[in-house]
């Protein structure tokens, strides 16, 4: 049952817009999503029924040369369009970036350079009235100014402390700015709210980053005074008492807390060696050495962790508005909406209590790039959000079709969620531990499996474990009336065909088409022919030259074992090949059947790629001489099919390969290469 308007948050939206320096290069996730140049994203946003959405009109992308030489141009049109779709923004100035090139974070006027570029946005769109002037000041001074990953990258309390005044003195003097143009102007402060937890021996660690976290809203509300236990710390740390009276004086309360929760926000503090992962890296405090984990991987009592926990906590330290501002995981289709519901009930169930839960914010609604480096390494690595861009139009997700019918009612189904996300499952651990079948509900609904056999196989259930799709494998073929009893005995939602991996030169099987489609049942099937036609509820997956971690004997295999015994291989530069990796394609497949895509794709890490080509790759990735890979000079191009479709899913070829050399069974050791 839909659930009713005022008993349930508010759904926001977000667009990642990050703008951060990293030494003299900047980063720009509005441009490396290509948000900056669609204008029509906001016409898709406005469908999915998002009515409030957090929206860049960034510093850095207005006024980055001199504070005088403005450019609001792409905002007035980006911004004139969320006026006539009736989205109200909540308008962000700082996103995690020290600002322009002329200032930064340790910069003494940095506050009111940010106060007067304020003032000129709100005297340009006076109908604004909610702002973020920075988003998680705390979390921007810890990664710039204590670890040193972003600008101006240093690595101390002093600086941490100095960077983290700045900016919450640059918040209140921007709404002070803000306010004179337009009095009604509310603050919506963000601040991400991860807890550490640790051993006993650690414990007086994870208090002082405990209460360390809290120190955005508490200056903001004028609650660092002498009897704060960080008042003395910032003293010592080179803040002048002036400068924190200055926060007491003049509180600047925010309307709303807002909240940005991740899976990796809760640490655990692990000094134990016999309880550090392998290669897991350490650090310290001067005093001890400890290993900084993720504290969902370990033992915890229930309950301690996740946003329900955390949310709790903001509601009884201030009993103020909140709202969940960023919600995202950057993980596998049915993890995202495992996560997004956890999320969304966590606000609902608060809000139910009584207390103010003012929204949930589906943050990144176009995606994230690379933030899995925090930006600093330009990987590629691609999160899809609501939308998928890697597309020639954004592809709506399944997390958009839940964004959706959350806005409309309230709520949102699918099979998937009738497991629980790898953060409650048996393996999340860094040891391992038997905990039992992670399911939410008796008989979850599943997939089943036909046509399966051999390595591949039991590629695809590994890859179906690990993701926590309740699945049943049939070996072999199963069709007509034998699926379909199959099918009427069970709660299926899909059908996997792998037939067409398995056993390559098989006839595409048509019976498990009619039986899915008898029943409405969508159907993912493989082949590597170049014509493939898919049915109506047939999601229908083209391949390129399948390889995998397991296999001891392949075109890879081959090169490697030349290349590593020193000797040239000449190969062609003129025909082409496709090459796909067998784990990534089974993830960006059951992404697509999770979605609901239907029709004919093409997965593969590489498309228009050389055999030369090819061979100078697994060379490079492997750390052998690419001078060993020659072109074969009698080599007459094959005729090739232009007509094949595209699909940007798949990860590098490079990157693929790197993995395949981390994961193979095959050892490259020159030694162990002879003894084969």
């Amino acid at each position: 049952m839909p659930i009713e308007l005022a008993d349930r948050p508010q759904l926001w939206g977000g667009v990642e817009c990050s703008i951060v320096r990293i030494r003299n290069r900047w980063r720009d996730q509005s441009v490396e999503t290509g948000h900056r140049e669609r204008l029509d994203d906001l016409e898709s946003i406005s469908r999915l029924g998002i009515e409030t959405l957090r929206y860049p009109v960034l510093w850095e992308s207005v006024a980055p040369r001199t504070p005088h030489d403005m450019d609001f141009g792409w905002h007035d049109g980006r911004l004139h369009k969320l006026r006539q779709l009736r989205i109200e923004p909540i308008a962000g100035l700082v996103h995690h970036g020290s600002g322009p090139r002329y200032t930064n974070l340790l910069d003494p006027a940095f506050p009111d350079l940010l106060a007067a570029y304020a003032g000129e946005v709100a005297a340009r769109y006076p109908w604004i009235n909610r702002f973020t002037p920075i988003n998680e000041p705390l979390t921007t001074a810890r990664f710039s100014c204590l670890y040193g990953h972003w600008y101006p990258h240093r690595r101390s309390t002093r600086d941490f402390a100095r960077a983290l005044i700045n900016q919450c003195r640059g918040i209140v003097l921007a709404m002070r700015a803000i306010r004179a143009i337009n009095p009604d102007a509310t603050l919506v402060q963000t601040e991400d709210l991860g807890k550490a937890f640790s051993t006993p021996l650690l414990r007086y660690q994870a208090d002082y980053e405990n209460e360390r976290r809290w120190l955005t809203f508490d200056l903001l509300l004028g609650q660092v005074d002498r009897t704060h236990p960080w008042y003395k710390v910032f003293l010592d740390h080179g803040i002048a008492e002036k400068e924190l009276l200055f926060f007491v004086d003049e509180p600047c309360a925010p309307e709303i807390l807002g909240i940005n929760h991740y899976l990796t926000s809760e640490r655990f503090l692990e000094h134990r060696r016999a309880n550090r992962p392998p290669g897991h890296r350490m650090s310290g405090n001067g005093r001890h050495r400890y290993a900084d984990l993720e504290a969902v991987r370990t033992s915890l009592p229930s309950g301690s962790t996740g946003p329900e926990a955390r949310l709790r906590e903001v509601w009884a330290r201030y009993r103020r508005p909140t709202a969940i501002t960023e919600t995202h995981h950057g993980s596998t289709r049915d993890e995202q909406l495992r996560w997004l519901a956890e999320m969304w009930n966590a606000a609902t169930a608060l809000r139910a209590e009584g207390k103010d839960i003012r929204a949930v914010s589906v943050w990144a609604l176009f995606g994230v790039m690379d933030w899995n480096s925090l930006l600093v390494r330009r990987n590629g690595c691609y999160e899809a959000g609501a939308f998928d861009i890697r597309s020639p139009i954004p592809r709506l997700t399944a997390v958009g079709h839940s964004v959706r019918k959350m806005a409309a009612e309230g709520s949102f189904d699918h099979p998937v969620l009738d497991t629980p996300g790898w953060w409650h499952s048996e393996h999340r651990f860094y040891a391992p531990r038997s905990l039992g079948a992670a399911s939410k509900v008796a008989s979850p609904r599943s997939i089943v499996v036909v046509g399966a056999s051999g390595r591949v196989a039991d590629a695809f259930r590994e890859t179906a474990n690990l993701r926590g799709l309740a699945h049943t494998v049939i070996p072999g073929p199963l069709a007509g009336k034998d699926l379909e009893r199959h099918l009427d005995g069970n709660r299926v939602w899909a059908i996997v065909d792998l037939s067409g991996l398995t056993q390559p030169s098989a006839d595409s099987p048509g019976s498990p088409n009619r039986a899915a489609a008898g029943q409405g049942l969508p159907q993912l099937s493989f082949t590597q022919d170049k014509e493939f036609p898919a049915g109506p509820h047939c999601l229908r997956i083209q391949t390129g030259r399948l390889f995998g971690p397991w296999e001891r004997e392949n075109f890879i295999v081959r090169v490697l074992k030349e290349l590593t015994a020193g000797h040239q291989t000449a190969l062609s530069p003129a025909n082409m090949v496709s090459a796909t990796y067998i784990p990534d394609l089974f993830d960006a497949a059951l992404d697509l059947l999770i979605d609901g895509a239907r029709g004919a794709w093409c997965l593969v890490n590489s498309n228009d790629l050389s055999w030369f080509d090819f061979g100078q790759i697994i060379a490079r990735s492997a750390g052998l001489d690419p001078a060993l890979v020659r072109p074969e000079l009698t080599a007459v191009p094959e005729d090739r099919d232009h007509g094949q479709p595209e699909c940007a899913l798949m990860p590098t070829l490079t990157n693929a390969l790197w993995r395949f050399l981390r994961d193979s069974e095959v050892t490259w050791r020159p030694s162990q290469l002879a003894a084969e």
